[in-house]
């Protein structure tokens, strides 16, 4: 089952490229394994896959322990600030920076291992009330403002988009993020590459990838539905 999913997963994306005039490498596939065993990651690892993400520290720090170390972990899930500290030496990528405090507290936690974290600014670019992230008309300053931390990289723009049956309803919510993008790059403020557009999950990531989606976020398209129990 695992592997007739990321071959079907493989090939949208690929028909997305194909679409949209892109080439293949230019899209990161993260395989959204939370809630999933140990055992199912190592399966789907052992097809092939190296990128992978978590929504909760906990079990992203298990995991990481469990895994092999070529493996590149990216947090995808809101973070607390005072979660940092257990995964800022682990994960490639953290995706879901939305605010000042969070930003410095990165920095500080990376400053004490001597690295520079890179991280994804998260924009409510569909302005969801349930949703985490800045808004689109925020982002500007806010990258501004966290442009001086020495000890993190801004790589890019990460959205939810909304939860939606037709997946082309989502199309302008990934067509605004590309803009929003593409509007930051323009202004060259140092220590800022918005390269990655992190967008699209398993309903939508064909048409996020046809917008410019750089990562998308793939769980149940993998693995199949959500074991909620062991949330």
């Amino acid at each position: 089952m695992l592997k007739e999913n990321l071959e079907s997963v493989e090939e949208k994306i690929q028909e997305a490229c194909k679409k949209s005039g892109r080439n293949r490498e230019d899209v990161t596939l993260i395989a959204v394994s939370k809630t999933k065993p140990v055992e199912t990651l190592q399966e789907a690892y052992d097809l092939g896959v190296r990128v992978f993400g978590e929504n909760k520290v906990q079990e992203l720090t298990e995991k990481y322990d469990s895994l092999p170390k070529d493996i590149h972990w990216h947090m995808i899930g809101h973070l607390q600030r005072n979660k940092v500290k257990y995964i800022i030496d682990k994960v490639d990528l953290i995706h879901s920076v939305d605010s000042i405090r969070l930003a410095e507290t990165i920095d500080k936690e990376a400053q004490k291992h001597d690295l520079i974290a890179n991280i994804l600014v998260e924009v409510n670019v569909a302005k969801e009330e349930s949703k985490f992230g800045l808004m689109p008309e925020e982002v500007d300053g806010f990258i501004d403002e966290i442009a001086n931390l020495k000890h993190i990289q801004v790589k890019g723009l990460m959205t939810i988009a909304p939860f939606v049956e037709n997946p082309e309803k989502n199309r302008t919510v990934f067509a605004d993020l590309r803009k929003l993008s593409v509007d930051i790059a323009k202004k060259n403020v140092d220590n800022v590459n918005v390269s990655i557009l992190s967008m699209g999950m398993t309903n939508d990531y064909q048409v996020a990838v046809e917008e410019g989606a750089t990562m998308v976020r793939v769980g149940t398209g993998i693995f199949g539905a959500r074991n909620y129990a062991q949330v």
